[in-house]
């Protein structure tokens, strides 16, 4: 009999670019910190990624082949498609062949193949939903894990949750970061952030329109994941006052953010939670975002930040200028209570318990 703590865990990570490139997205820094937080309470993880792969104090198993297409760059009818030689194949490949190593699997790639073959693992393989739903393809495979593995599935948020077809199946573990990582700031220098991937679905140009109405400076952090994107707003608005301080690691990005006076989030698609939301108010910098998917969830509209219509880009110039009513300490306060990595792994904890056989365990 094996105790909860002693698990061995794989990890299936992201498929469309190396863990620490930044093109990751969110999942980059959500293996990571659940990694880390797993370690200290005695599990061992494993982390599959594509060849190329950096996590500081990981062991990753690197795999070769091509990286997976976006899914928020195909369309929500889009069959489900592979490149030859599939790095997501050989990675799910490499977990089947290698299961019996492994107690638990979690699947931490938005693909329709890790989920299609969850009945093929004799080990449990979960699912942590990293996106909303962008797929019909991917929406039935989720109802498909849902009808025949109660407890399989996990996401960000009930906003999240709330767009496929089976929200009741996911249980909400929210999000986590290690708050010792982050330094408060109460006296803000005079700009504003925008942190993230430049791509459309982000939005950036929406923050700079907004930067550009109020005469406010904007600092852009971030992957540029789209350079035609980022030309286009550069043509667009020529002369408002931004600057762009390229994509960095945690401890640098943290000290450029907490500086500000704020973090502009404003996203053009359903956004499932925003690490950087957290990784804000940590530094006490309250957020201004719309009103919509994660950011509705984890913002207090005028107490932590503020909330607008969304696309409504006047809305949020006004609130850059209001932006000094917001108290930053209780923006920390907040992160202190809410968003402990403690207390995030607690949540996974419950999860994985939840879907394992309990006479596999031993609850110490």
């Amino acid at each position: 009999m094996q105790g909860i703590h002693s698990l061995k865990i794989l990890f299936i990570s992201t498929s469309v670019a190396p863990l620490g490139s930044g093109i990751g997205g969110g999942v980059e820094l959500t293996i990571l910190n659940l990694s880390n937080e797993l370690k200290k309470r005695g599990y061992q993880t494993d982390i599959l990624a594509p060849i190329g792969s950096v996590l500081e104090g990981q062991n990753i198993i690197r795999i070769e082949g091509n990286l997976q297409p976006k899914a928020q760059y195909q369309s929500r009818t889009d069959l489900p498609a592979s490149p030859d030689n599939s790095v997501l194949s050989n990675m799910c490949k490499y977990a089947n062949q290698n299961q019996s190593q492994y107690d638990l699997i979690v699947n931490f790639s938005y693909d329709w193949l890790p989920l299609y073959l969850t009945p093929s693992f004799k080990t449990p393989l979960l699912h942590f939903i990293s996106m909303s739903s962008l797929n019909d393809a991917i929406d039935f495979e989720i109802k498909r894990v849902a009808s025949r593995f109660p407890n399989r599935l996990s996401c960000n948020t009930h906003s999240q949750a709330s767009t496929f077809p089976v929200p009741e199946k996911f249980t909400v573990l929210g999000k986590g970061i290690d708050l010792a990582k982050y330094q408060y700031c109460e006296n803000p220098e005079d700009y504003f952030t925008w942190v993230g991937r430049i791509s459309r679905e982000k939005g950036l140009e929406d923050a700079v329109e907004a930067a550009d109405m109020t005469s406010l400076k904007l600092v852009v952090l971030g992957k540029k994941e789209d350079p035609v994107y980022w030309n286009e707003i550069m043509m667009k608005y020529p002369h408002t006052d931004m600057n762009y301080a390229g994509f960095l690691q945690t401890e640098k990005m943290q000290g450029i953010l907490g500086k500000s006076r704020a973090l502009i989030m404003t996203p053009r698609w359903i956004e499932a939670f925003g690490n950087v939301i957290i990784e804000a108010l940590a530094c006490g910098v309250p957020v201004i975002s719309y009103r919509i998917g994660g950011p509705s969830e984890i913002i207090e509209d005028k107490v932590t930040g503020f909330l607008a219509k969304p696309g409504n880009i006047p809305e949020i110039a006004n609130y850059m200028k209001m932006i000094d009513q917001i108290d930053r300490n209780m923006c920390r306060q907040t992160a202190l209570k809410n968003y402990t990595l403690e207390a995030w792994c607690d949540r996974f904890e419950q999860w994985i318990f939840r879907s394992l056989d309990k006479d596999r365990l031993t609850i110490l």
